[in-house]
């Protein structure tokens, strides 16, 4: 069933070899990317330069695709005079209905120098006793201000013609798009402004303090012209540089996954597949779920512990997000969830098929080879919430034949587990 230990790892050997030549390319376009944000804090000094876009880097070096770059502005105000409103249920104080999980930013005393410069910038909205920092606002200043240090660069000859498009700026969202070059790579920069937050505490199957270190410097940015929403980019690649300390092939199973979402996973005309943020947070269910060394000993079952918990996703339509359980990321944009299901069971019952390089079309695999009795069996989370567990997976690794754990308690887990299962399934039996 599973490909030989050479087929893994020549796979994977072509994608590291790679990296080193994105990683240039990455580089010289941030350097365009910092010159610009320089002069931004040239005219606005609020809006913060951060030099150390490591994580950036991190993450551009991981993803097979040229998906966009998000870039954090931090917008630098005393977080002591931050107010945070959730508005799960209700009103922003200037009547405007958000959307689930915003929240409003509200100063209820400004110092002598905010009060200058809410008011020079028109940022500031007022409502009931407290001043409302309005994020539409906010992204209207920072693009004010990128426009021109994109001006003033191009005066100054600090560009070269083809360096950098700013055509999507002039686009109605909650990010400021630009194209710059990087060598022959042009790579897509989504920036956004940011105010510092705090976040979740616990630790399983991480190391010691990470996921707490990761969350408590999380930033709001905008959801909406009206609304902030919290944002989990940065500490969700906090976490992945995390993973990276532990032992095992864990972000290699990633960069495999993420080689053949590209490849062969892809949606119709590349819209309505799995992204990588998806695959982001299965590496770090995978992490929490898995989180003995043992399971993490080899690239083959290091990829089927991804694969379990994605398959399991997909026929549940459900991919929870790891810092916001209750958040379902499949909801967010259409995905066709049963053609991505089949294409990553064929992935899992013959990945010999899969593992190799080609141009053209995506591999073709036929939806009818899907198996019922294991569809069955991947649903019941969807049923029953107490599957979400490490024995539930630990029986679906069994299912592909790649269990292969010494410890006696999982066992004896797994066995009851399988047990239950069988009665809720009979043709399991």
């Amino acid at each position: 069933m599973a490909a030989s230990a050479s087929h893994w790892r020549s796979y994977l050997g072509v994608i590291v070899s790679r990296e080193r030549q994105r990683l240039e390319h990455f580089q010289r376009a941030e350097d365009i990317l910092l010159t610009l944000l320089e002069g931004v804090h040239a005219r606005e000094p609020r809006f913060l330069v951060d030099y150390a876009r490591n994580l950036e880097v991190f993450e551009f070096a991981l993803c097979a695709s040229e998906d966009a770059v998000t870039v954090e502005v931090p917008l630098r105000i005393d977080g002591d005079a931050l107010r945070v409103l959730t508005c799960w249920h209700g009103d922003t104080p200037d009547g405007h209905r958000p959307g689930l999980g915003t929240c409003c930013l509200a100063v209820p005393s400004l110092g002598t120098d905010l009060e200058d410069w809410t008011s020079t910038v028109g940022v500031m909205e007022r409502g009931g006793d407290a001043g409302c920092l309005v994020p539409g606002k906010v992204l209207q200043h920072l693009k004010e201000l990128l426009v021109s240090a994109i001006v003033r660069c191009q005066r100054r000859f600090l560009l070269q013609p083809g360096d950098l498009s700013a055509e999507d700026l002039q686009k109605d969202a909650m990010e400021l798009s630009l194209l710059i070059r990087g060598g022959w790579e042009t790579i897509r920069f989504d920036i956004l402004p940011g105010v510092r937050n705090f976040g979740r505490q616990s630790d399983r199957g991480f190391p010691d303090g990470s996921l707490r270190k990761a969350t408590e410097e999380a930033h709001f940015v905008p959801a909406s012209p009206h609304c902030w929403r919290s944002s989990t980019h940065l500490p969700v690649l906090k976490l992945l540089q995390a993973v990276d300390t532990l032992k095992g092939p864990r972000l290699d199973s990633l960069r495999l996954l993420d080689q053949l979402r590209s490849q062969d996973w892809g949606g119709e005309g590349g819209k309505g597949g799995l992204t990588f943020n998806h695959l982001k947070m299965v590496l770090l269910w995978s992490t929490e779920l898995f989180p003995s060394p043992e399971d993490w000993q080899d690239l083959e079952g290091s990829v089927y512990r991804l694969v379990v918990i994605l398959l399991c996703c997909l026929a549940t339509q459900h991919l929870p997000h790891f810092l916001h359980p209750e958040e379902n990321l499949f909801q967010k944009e259409p995905t066709d969830l049963a053609s991505l299901y089949c294409k990553v069971e064929s992935f899992a019952r013959d990945p010999r098929r899969f593992l190799h390089f080609h141009f053209g079309f995506p591999t073709r695999t036929d939806s009818g080879q899907a198996d019922p009795g294991t569809r069955a069996l991947l649903q019941l989370p969807a049923k029953d919430g107490s599957y979400w567990d490490t024995a539930y997976f630990d029986v679906l690794l069994s299912q592909f034949q790649v269990y292969r754990i010494q410890d006696s308690a999982r066992h004896s887990a797994m066995s009851q587990l399988q047990s239950k299962i069988q009665r809720e399934i009979p043709q399991q039996s």
